[in-house]
C-alpha cells in the first residue's frame, strides 16, 4: 500500500452502526494483523470508549479525530487508506464534505445511506471528478439496498442460466422481518420529509423511480408502485407498501442502468411486504398502509414532526438492544418473469436485525470487498451500487461471513 497505513477507515465509529460496525471488523481481522484498519470520528473521547468496548486489545487500533465538515482533515485521512467506510447519518447534514474529498483524491468509499435525493446531489456534483481521480464511490451498502439490489442480481443471473434471457418483470415481497429503528436511521428518514415539506419540487423527484439512473438509460417504461393494500397472486398474498422500495428500487434501476440494460430495456421492479392470505392478511395491509401513511404526512409537517421527534422516535445514539438485534431476521422472496411468460422463484435471508445487526455485516464485507477484491483496472472510478461494482464477489463474502443465503427456489 504505497503512502497508505489502512487498507479501510471507520468514519463515524461512534455512531451507532459505526460502533456495530467496528465490532465486527474487530471480530473478523482483529487488531495489528494483516488487514490494516482505523476508526475515525470527531471526539476523541468517544473514540477511545469504543475503543475500550473492544477489550484490552482495542487500545491498540488506530483512531483519527477528524471532523465531518473539515476538509483539510478529511484530505489527510484519505491519503491514509485505501477506502473509507462512512456511518455519519444523516448525509444530507454530514456526509456531503467526505464525498466530495473522496472523489478529488481517487480514495474509494461506502456507505449505508437510503437518502436517495442526496445520492443524487452527490453524482450531479461529483461523478465527473471521481471519474477522473479513479475512485469508486458505492452509496446503500446496508440493508438499504444491497438485499434488493444483489437479489434482483442474483435472480437474473439465475433467470439467464436457465432461461437464456433476464427477467422482464421481478417482484421483491418481504415474507417475514423483524427488526428496530435507531435513532440515526430516523433522523434520515425525517430530513427527507422535511425536504419534502420545504420543497413541493422534491416530492415529483422522489417520485421518479429513475431519478438516479444514468441519463443514456432508455427507453424508461412505467414502473408499477405498490403505495396501497392489494392482493398479489403471484405470491399468494395480500400485500403492503414497503417502506425502504423508495430507495431500493431506485438503486436496483441504477444497476440496470449501468450495466447497459442488462435486465432489459423492459425491465420493471417494484417492493412490497407480504400479509397472508384471507381477511386477516388483507386487514394487515390496508393497516400498514394507512398506519405508513400517516406517519409520512405527519412527518411532512412541522408542527406533528417535532411532536414525534420529541416524544415518540429513538435519539441519535439510540437503537435496538444486543438482544433484539439477535433476535431480528429477515426472509424475502424474489419473483422473476420472462417476456415468454417462464417463472423463476429466489429465496433470500439474513440472520440479526436487519437494519443494524445484518447491516454491520454487510457493510462490513462491502468495504472489504471494494478494498481486496475490486482491482482498479476492473472497476473505473465513478459513482456505483452494490451490484455493479461487486456484484458475486460480494454475494459470495456475505454467504460464507454475514449471515444471508441465497437460494434459487
Amino acid at each position: 500500500m504505497p503512502q497508505q497505513s489502512h487498507h479501510f477507515v471507520v468514519f463515524g465509529a461512534t455512531s451507532f452502526v459505526g460502533q456495530l460496525l467496528t465490532r465486527y471488523l474487530y471480530q473478523r481481522y482483529g487488531i495489528g494483523g494483516e488487514v490494516k484498519w482505523a476508526i475515525a470520528g470527531r471526539s476523541t473521547a468517544k473514540l477511545d470508549q469504543v475503543r475500550q468496548s473492544l477489550g484490552p486489545d482495542g487500545r491498540n487500533l488506530p483512531m483519527i479525530v477528524c471532523d465531518a465538515a473539515d476538509e483539510t482533515a478529511l484530505r489527510e485521512l484519505c491519503s491514509t487508506t485505501r477506502v473509507v467506510v462512512s456511518t455519519v447519518g444523516p448525509y444530507a447534514f454530514y456526509g456531503s464534505p467526505l464525498v466530495k474529498v473522496c472523489a478529488e483524491t481517487g480514495t474509494d468509499y461506502c456507505d449505508l445511506t437510503g437518502e436517495v435525493q442526496w445520492i443524487r446531489r452527490m453524482i450531479t456534483a461529483h461523478e465527473a471528478t471521481a471519474q477522473k481521480s479513479g475512485a469508486r464511490i458505492v452509496h446503500c451498502c446496508g440493508f438499504d439496498s444491497i438485499p434488493s439490489d444483489l437479489g434482483v442480481h442474483f435472480l437474473q443471473a439465475q433467470a439467464r442460466a436457465k432461461f437464456g434471457v433476464p427477467a422482464q418483470r421481478v417482484k421483491l415481497r418481504i415474507k417475514a422481518f423483524r427488526g428496530g429503528f435507531s435513532g440515526g436511521t430516523v433522523a434520515s428518514l425525517m430530513n427527507v420529509l422535511k425536504e419534502v415539506g420545504e420543497d413541493p419540487g422534491l416530492r415529483k423527484e422522489l417520485g421518479d423511480p429513475y431519478s438516479i439512473t444514468p441519463p443514456s438509460a432508455a427507453p424508461r417504461p412505467r414502473q408499477p408502485d405498490v403505495n396501497l393494500a392489494e392482493y398479489d397472486e403471484d405470491a399468494r398474498s395480500w400485500i403492503a407498501p414497503f417502506v425502504m422500495a423508495a430507495i431500493n428500487t431506485r438503486i436496483v434501476h441504477r444497476s440496470n442502468g449501468l450495466s447497459g440494460q442488462a435486465y432489459g430495456a423492459d425491465f420493471r421492479y417494484d417492493e412490497a411486504m407480504m400479509t397472508g392470505s384471507g381477511l386477516k392478511g388483507r386487514a394487515t395491509a390496508w393497516g400498514i398502509t394507512a398506519g405508513l401513511g400517516g406517519f409520512v404526512l405527519a412527518g411532512a409537517l412541522k408542527p406533528t414532526r417535532a411532536l414525534l421527534e420529541r416524544y415518540v422516535l429513538p435519539k441519535p445514539g439510540e437503537g435496538p438492544t444486543p438482544e433484539a438485534q439477535e433476535k431480528g431476521f429477515y426472509d424475502l422472496r424474489f419473483i422473476g418473469k420472462t417476456a415468454t411468460g417462464d417463472v423463476l422463484r429466489c429465496k433470500l435471508t439474513g440472520d440479526r436485525d436487519p437494519g443494524y445487526g445484518s447491516t454491520a455485516k454487510m457493510l462490513g464485507e462491502a468495504v472489504a470487498c471494494l478494498a481486496f477484491d475490486v482491482p482498479r483496472d476492473a472497476l473505473k472510478g465513478g459513482f456505483w451500487t452494490p451490484a455493479t461494482a461487486m456484484g458475486d464477489r460480494l454475494i459470495e463474502r456475505l454467504k460464507e461471513h454475514a449471515g444471508l443465503t441465497f437460494e434459487a427456489l
